[in-house]
Protein backbone atom coordinates (compact mmCIF):
# COMPACT_ATOMS: atom_id res chain seq x y z
CA UNK A 1 0.00 0.00 0.00
CA UNK A 2 1.38 3.44 -1.11
CA UNK A 3 0.25 6.37 1.09
CA UNK A 4 0.60 10.28 -0.59
CA UNK A 5 0.09 13.04 1.51
CA UNK A 6 0.38 16.78 -0.12
CA UNK A 7 0.82 20.23 1.67
CA UNK A 8 1.04 23.72 0.50
CA UNK A 9 -2.49 24.24 -0.85
CA UNK A 10 -3.46 27.82 0.17
CA UNK A 11 -5.03 30.81 -0.83
CA UNK A 12 -2.62 33.23 -2.78
CA UNK A 13 -3.55 36.19 -5.22
CA UNK A 14 -3.40 36.11 -8.83
CA UNK A 15 0.36 36.46 -9.98
CA UNK A 16 1.06 34.45 -6.88
CA UNK A 17 3.16 31.25 -5.99
CA UNK A 18 2.64 28.39 -4.06
CA UNK A 19 4.92 25.03 -3.69
CA UNK A 20 3.17 22.10 -3.50
CA UNK A 21 4.66 18.71 -1.46
CA UNK A 22 3.77 15.09 -1.92
CA UNK A 23 5.63 13.04 0.52
CA UNK A 24 5.27 9.31 0.07
CA UNK A 25 5.52 6.41 2.35
CA UNK A 26 8.57 5.07 1.20
CA UNK A 27 11.03 4.84 -1.89
CA UNK A 28 8.30 3.96 -4.67
CA UNK A 29 10.03 6.39 -7.20
CA UNK A 30 11.47 3.48 -9.09
CA UNK A 31 8.30 1.79 -9.50
CA UNK A 32 6.20 4.34 -9.86
CA UNK A 33 5.34 7.52 -12.43
CA UNK A 34 4.31 10.39 -9.97
CA UNK A 35 2.31 13.36 -11.16
CA UNK A 36 0.04 16.06 -10.09
CA UNK A 37 -3.19 16.52 -11.19
CA UNK A 38 -6.23 19.00 -10.60
CA UNK A 39 -9.94 19.06 -10.16
CA UNK A 40 -12.11 22.46 -9.90
CA UNK A 41 -15.42 22.65 -8.96
CA UNK A 42 -17.93 20.82 -12.30
CA UNK A 43 -15.30 19.88 -14.07
CA UNK A 44 -13.63 16.42 -15.06
CA UNK A 45 -9.48 15.89 -13.14
CA UNK A 46 -7.11 16.31 -15.62
CA UNK A 47 -3.27 15.79 -15.02
CA UNK A 48 -1.18 18.66 -14.67
CA UNK A 49 2.40 17.36 -14.74
CA UNK A 50 3.92 13.91 -14.47
CA UNK A 51 6.84 12.30 -14.84
CA UNK A 52 6.96 9.21 -17.55
CA UNK A 53 8.71 6.17 -17.53
CA UNK A 54 11.58 7.65 -19.48
CA UNK A 55 12.46 10.09 -17.05
CA UNK A 56 11.13 13.36 -19.18
CA UNK A 57 8.33 15.17 -17.68
CA UNK A 58 4.71 16.46 -19.09
CA UNK A 59 2.60 19.42 -18.26
CA UNK A 60 -0.83 20.30 -19.31
CA UNK A 61 -0.64 23.38 -21.89
CA UNK A 62 -2.31 25.88 -19.61
CA UNK A 63 0.82 25.65 -17.13
CA UNK A 64 3.52 25.39 -19.24
CA UNK A 65 6.26 27.99 -18.60
CA UNK A 66 4.46 28.70 -15.26
CA UNK A 67 4.16 25.10 -13.27
CA UNK A 68 7.58 22.91 -12.62
CA UNK A 69 7.62 19.20 -11.29
CA UNK A 70 10.30 18.15 -9.11
CA UNK A 71 11.04 15.39 -6.83
CA UNK A 72 14.12 14.56 -4.00
CA UNK A 73 14.51 10.72 -3.74
CA UNK A 74 16.12 11.10 -0.74
CA UNK A 75 13.03 12.76 0.90
CA UNK A 76 10.48 10.58 -1.38
CA UNK A 77 8.62 13.76 -2.05
CA UNK A 78 7.64 15.02 -5.49
CA UNK A 79 6.86 18.65 -5.27
CA UNK A 80 4.82 20.99 -7.62
CA UNK A 81 6.20 25.14 -7.74
CA UNK A 82 3.63 26.99 -9.38
CA UNK A 83 4.27 30.17 -10.57
CA UNK A 84 2.13 33.38 -12.20
CA UNK A 85 -0.74 31.85 -10.58
CA UNK A 86 -4.29 32.49 -12.72
CA UNK A 87 -7.70 32.74 -11.05
CA UNK A 88 -8.21 29.50 -13.62
CA UNK A 89 -5.86 27.23 -11.62
CA UNK A 90 -8.26 27.68 -8.71
CA UNK A 91 -8.71 23.45 -7.65
CA UNK A 92 -8.16 21.07 -5.60
CA UNK A 93 -5.11 18.86 -6.45
CA UNK A 94 -4.21 16.13 -5.83
CA UNK A 95 -1.00 13.58 -6.40
CA UNK A 96 -0.47 10.37 -7.90
CA UNK A 97 1.70 7.52 -8.11
CA UNK A 98 0.74 5.31 -11.39
CA UNK A 99 2.34 1.92 -11.31
CA UNK A 100 5.17 1.63 -14.24
CA UNK A 101 3.66 -1.66 -15.40
CA UNK A 102 0.69 -2.18 -13.69
CA UNK A 103 -1.62 -0.03 -15.72
CA UNK A 104 -4.44 -0.61 -13.30
CA UNK A 105 -2.29 0.66 -9.83
CA UNK A 106 -2.19 3.23 -8.72
CA UNK A 107 -2.68 5.62 -5.71
CA UNK A 108 -3.71 9.20 -4.96
CA UNK A 109 -3.40 12.07 -2.25
CA UNK A 110 -6.21 12.99 0.20
CA UNK A 111 -5.87 16.21 -2.15
CA UNK A 112 -4.87 20.10 -1.41
CA UNK A 113 -6.95 23.00 -1.88
CA UNK A 114 -4.87 26.06 -4.48
CA UNK A 115 -7.39 29.30 -4.33
CA UNK A 116 -5.93 31.90 -6.82
CA UNK A 117 -8.02 34.93 -5.66
CA UNK A 118 -7.63 38.93 -5.42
Amino acid sequence: QVQLVESGGGLVQPGGSLRLSCAASGSIFSRFNMGWYRQAPGKQREMVAGFTSGGKVNYADSVKDRFTISRDNAKNTVYLQMNSLKPEDTAAYYCNAQHTLLVGLNYWGQGTQVTVSS
